[in-house]
């Protein structure tokens, strides 16, 4: 079949590589990827946020068999429906189902009307009101932006004076743009951080290998959040014990949550969580892969990832059984210097003799002249696999070195944290 996969980013290379291994799938469009993504895929110029345009687009090509829509925007905004509507198949929520993801304040009423562990929280619509709440509550706090803001729209503040500058960043100066509308100020939590995605088609959930993101640009989880400098997996400190009480007090929920809402999710859920004294909370939700833990999950993937999606369509993912790979897998984000702040564009990529069994994605790249240049602000992931992530962080570190472009930079820890936490 020929499939169209939405997205250009990391993200989208990881599940168009998958994807090409599948002895189902015979040609792979993207919309609208980037350089590294179109020695698999025939790439689309069309603006994936303008739903209307795809679905008219899709019918004008007339050979599409199935799309994946992969990023938050074009989810949020309802392109599963669009394509739906006109009679194609695709693969990802509905819009009504993307909110979980689109609006924090949504996710957490509907965490706290059916007991779904997380951190306490408050919900403001007025800068005033919330200004006022921030001198009264415990410190440190978390402000999240309500909408969808690129990964970057949370803010965890140590000072009152800190908290005070990130509401009016997000309420007045509109740093987030719409997204910072409506704010969630929410308690603080301490703990291990876990990515734990799975497969649902809304009766049945199958999760995928866990994670662990690095957020902050810097070392040591310093400098500001980024949209993730790299990821490794397994989380060494998530057993049995963690995934039984995850899938019972967390996961069957919130399935459970919105199907009674009217709003039953069907694609990836992602559940981004902290391990605390008092067990696993939800930190955040996503409706779709994440990124950069994509990069580190499907290369981990020995089932064919055309048939999962299928499944999941058509609401059977019960019938498939889904396995992995034994060992670890770690992916170190190469960046543009500056970012997540200002950064130049148009950088040559020079890339060096890489080992065999090292996959490079490509994120922020495009093609000009030829050569092969940087267009955002993460560019590449460096991905190897190994016995355990040890081995495996050791590999893409020494291939890391092999790739080169004017400024840039990457974290030298990613792999490091949570080796001395008890595995449960």
């Amino acid at each position: 079949m020929n499939v169209l996969v939405i997205g250009n980013g990391g993200r989208e290379h990881a599940v168009i590589a998958a994807l090409a291994k599948s002895p189902k799938v015979n040609k792979i469009y993207a919309m609208k990827g980037n350089a590294g993504i179109a020695q698999l895929a025939e790439l689309v110029n069309v603006d994936y946020c303008d739903v209307k345009a795809v679905g008219e687009w899709v019918d004008q090509k007339g050979d599409i068999d199935f799309t994946v829509v992969t990023p938050d925007d074009p989810l949020a905004l309802g392109l599963v429906d669009e394509l739906e509507s006109r009679g194609h198949r695709a693969f990802g929520p509905n819009k009504n189902a993307a909110i979980i993801e689109a609006s924090k304040a949504f996710s957490k009423e509907l965490m706290k009307k059916y007991n779904i562990p997380t951190a306490k929280y408050e919900t403001f619509s007025s800068y005033e009101e919330a200004a006022r709440y921030v001198e009264t509550c415990d410190i440190p706090v978390v402000l999240k932006a309500d909408g969808l803001a690129l990964g970057k729209g949370v803010l965890i503040c140590k000072t009152r004076q800190e908290a005070q500058d990130g509401l009016k960043e997000m309420m007045l100066d509109k740093k987030f743009g719409s997204a910072g509308n409506k704010v969630v100020v929410e308690e603080f939590l301490e703990g291990p951080e876990v990515s734990c995605l799975a497969f649902t088609d809304g009766k049945t959930i199958k999760p995928m290998i866990t994670s662990c993101d690095h957020k902050r640009a810097k070392d040591n989880d310093e400098g500001l959040n980024t949209g993730g400098m790299g990821t490794f997996s397994p989380a060494p400190f998530f057993g049995e014990k963690s995934a039984e009480e995850v899938m019972e007090k967390i996961m069957k929920p919130t399935v459970y949550a919105m199907n009674a809402e009217n709003r039953t999710f069907k694609g990836v859920l992602y559940f981004g969580l902290m391990k605390t004294k008092d067990g696993y909370k939800v930190i955040e939700y996503n409706s779709r892969f994440g990124d950069p833990e994509t990069q580190v999950i499907l290369p981990m993937l020995k089932t064919d990832l055309m048939e999962i999606f299928e499944a999941v369509v058509d609401e059977r993912l019960d019938e498939v059984n889904i396995e992995w790979e034994e060992g670890a897998c770690v992916c170190l984000v190469l960046a543009s210097g500056g970012y997540p702040e200002k950064y130049e564009k148009g950088k040559e990529i020079v890339f060096g003799d890489l080992d065999k069994d090292v996959t490079v994605y490509h994120a922020g790249t495009a093609e000009k002249d030829g050569k092969i240049v940087t267009s955002g602000g993460r560019v590449l992931g460096v991905v190897a696999k190994g016995k355990d992530v040890e081995e495996a962080r050791k590999k893409a570190y020494a291939n890391a070195e092999k790739i080169s472009f004017d400024g840039m930079y990457f974290r030298k820890d990613i792999g490091v944290k949570y080796r001395n936490i008890e595995k449960e």
